[in-house]
Parts: C-alpha cells; structure tokens; sequence
C-alpha cells in the first residue's frame, strides 16, 4: 500500500511505515502527478482535495489531521466511493489554550482584569466549548452563539448574534461555510464590527474567511473594536500586511498548533486508515509524545495578584508574544517572498505542549488561584480538569 501526506503532519512516517510505503510532500505540492499509485491521501488544511486532485486515480481513502475539513470536497469522495476521516477535536484543546494566552497578554499589556468580563462565542463545538470552561474558571462571563446546536438542542444558553455585541470579548470558533442558513463567510464584516463596544476586542482562530479583511481594516480605522488578535487570515501563505502591524497578535495560523494537538490528530487519521483496511493498530499516542520541558511549575500565591500570576506561570509553558514577534518578521523579507517565509513559520513551529503536561506545586488545591490553574488546564495536585462542559 502507498500512502501520500503533507509533510507536515508529525510523525507520519514513522507511524504509518508499519503499514505501508509513505511519500512526505509539502502540502502545497500535492497535486496529481504525486498521486500516481497512492491508496491513500493524508493532508492538513491547505490541501484541497476535490476531483480535479484525485479523479482517475487509485486513492481508496483521504485523512485529514484537522478539526475542520472545508478543504476536503467531501461529496466527490462519497459519489466516488473514497472513504474519509477528519480529526474533530484533536486540536480544540490547543486553540483554547491559545484564547487564554492571548486573553492574559492583552489584560497586561492593557492593564485590565480579565475576572468580570465578558466574552461572546460563536461556535460552541469542540473549541468553544472548552473556551467558554477556560474563560469561566477565569471568572469571566461567557455568553454562547451556535445557530445549529441551538436548534438541535433547544437549550436557551445559545443566545443570538446580537445579543454578544455587548461583549468584551468575541472569539470565532466556527467552520467556514459559504453557503445555507448557517453561512459562515465573512460573518464578521463592516455590520458586525459596527455594532461591537469601542473599547472590545475581537479574536479569530477559526478561518481566515470568516472575518472580512477590508472590514476589520475599516474598523480598526475607526476606533472600534479597540483591537484584534488574529491566527486565520484570508488569502493564506499571502496574508495581508497591513493587518500584521495593525493587530495586537498576529501569529501564523498556530494556534491549533499544540504538538499534543497534532500527535492527536496523527493518531486519529491512523486508527481510521487501520479500521478501513481492516488492519491491526500497531501505534498509540505514547509512542510519539516525550517528556514536557516543564514538568512542574512552582507557584507562590503571595508573590503577586492572581491574574500576574495566571500569567506568567502560562508564559513558561506558552509565549504567545514569541509567536507573533515571528510572524511580525515576515514584513522583513521582500512581499514575493512573504507566503513561503508564513508557510515555513508553520513547518517549523517549535514543540508546544499543553497545559495538562505540566503540574503546579507549592499551592492548596483547594485554592482559588489553584482552582483557576486547575480551571485552565494545569494539572493540580492530583487532577487535570477535562475543560469540555
């Protein structure tokens, strides 16, 4: 058996070896002359995989090492008869973790209190679900936007689009969809921006084309929102430049980025590939995942107020602010070669481990700032808090 995949996904050789042949490709590189031969198509998110890739060809089955699969022509596998997996979750977990990173950067930088806020999200799946337990053990005021779940579950705590406006915050975490009651595209655009507070801020790790570039550039211009946080950006590897100086974090479509997150994701695809084929699982996520560089962290709660010390105790785990240093570095090098110097920022992002990797000692669990810790994903005593609700 012949498999293909981005290079990019980790561990992927040596994880599939066991089963078949595998050819790494970059992922902007796979295209059908590559395909020649291949059972089997394993990709992340910048590989569209429709027809015009894989038609005529002997591909039986394509993976995708992301939550999200608006890449992936999922009805031209079906018609076909190409089997498919995604990875729903693998990565949910980094990108809440990165909300709260960039949540404590800017109530630094800011000099605000986080505990109190507010913050609107929209999309309440994988990710906005442990947004909204992350930012609650924070003491903030989360409010839930899912048009879907809301009609699926009845449930009064998915309020509607409006109702955020008054939010300090609004985080995306939906799919990109162009099409249908539940359109996603450009969903945040000049009237979305208009009606935000002046003074909140908004965040996107979702997809680039949620947000309307041209609007959030027109709304910065005047005054509201008082700042973005972007990880997505359309027209990705050629992100708009203007917007790298004007938000207060840019970073190189990272945030799921965690090498916990990935490995989950490797595994994810590999147990599907095994069950389609019906061959034996001979790999597990332990084999891949080595020790955390920061074990434990030693916590004095006299040493400062809680949220500096939320702060800072993330900041030996995650620097946010290192991401986007380097994402900020691609206005140093000519525009021809901004894409390539964006990509290669992913390819080769430093090993992230998340929070759940490292213990906190020296604090009673029974602590608020121990259960805010706890809240967020450290491990505390002798508990990790699963953040999904």
């Amino acid at each position: 058996m012949k498999i293909v995949a981005d290079a990019n996904i980790p561990f992927i050789e040596e994880c599939f070896s066991s089963i078949a042949d595998v050819v790494v490709v970059p992922g902007r590189e796979i295209r059908r002359e590559i395909m020649a031969g291949a059972d089997v198509l394993l990709v992340r998110s910048i590989t569209k995989v429709d027809e015009a890739l894989l038609s005529g060809g002997s591909v039986k089955f394509v993976g995708t090492a992301t939550i999200g699969a608006e890449h992936v022509d999922r009805q031209y596998l079906a018609d076909a008869g190409i089997g498919f997996a995604s990875a729903p979750g693998c990565n949910a977990n980094s990108v809440a973790e990165y909300v709260v990173a960039a949540l404590l950067a800017l109530g630094k930088k800011h000099r605000f209190e986080l505990a109190g806020k507010s913050i609107g999200i929209v999309g309440a799946g994988n990710v906005g679900s442990r947004v909204e337990a992350k930012t609650r053990a924070l003491g903030m005021k989360p409010l839930l936007n899912d048009p879907p779940l809301a009609r699926r579950t009845g449930l009064k705590k998915y309020v509607p689009l409006n109702a955020l406006m008054g939010c300090d915050f609004i985080t995306m975490h939906t799919p990109l969809t162009f099409e249908g009651m539940d359109k996603t595209f450009h969903l945040a655009d000049e009237k979305f921006f208009g009606a935000m507070k002046e003074d909140a801020f908004f965040i996107n790790t979702a997809r680039g084309g949620v947000a309307d570039t041209t609007a959030i550039r027109n709304a910065l211009a005047s005054g509201r929102p008082a700042g973005v946080v972007l990880d997505v950006w359309e027209n990705e590897p050629n992100i708009d430049a203007d917007l790298i100086l004007k938000a207060q974090l840019s970073t190189p479509h990272i945030a799921g980025y965690s090498f916990d997150g990935k490995v989950a994701g490797l595994m994810m695809i590999y147990r599907a590939v095994c069950e389609y084929f019906g061959l034996e699982v001979q790999r597990e996520a332990g084999d891949f995942l080595p020790d955390p560089d920061v074990p434990e962290i030693k916590v004095d709660e006299r040493a400062a107020d809680e949220q500096t010390i939320i702060h800072d105790t993330v900041q030996q785990v995650y620097v946010i602010n290192r991401d986007d240093f380097n994402t900020r570095e691609i206005l140093l090098v000519p525009e021809a070669e901004r894409g390539g110097f964006f990509d290669d920022l992913r390819k080769n992002y430093p090993v992230r481990r998340e929070f759940q990797n490292t213990a906190i000692v020296g604090l009673d669990a029974e602590s608020p700032l121990a259960k805010k810790l706890g809240g967020i994903g450290f491990k505390v005593g002798e508990l990790i808090v699963d953040c999904r609700l």
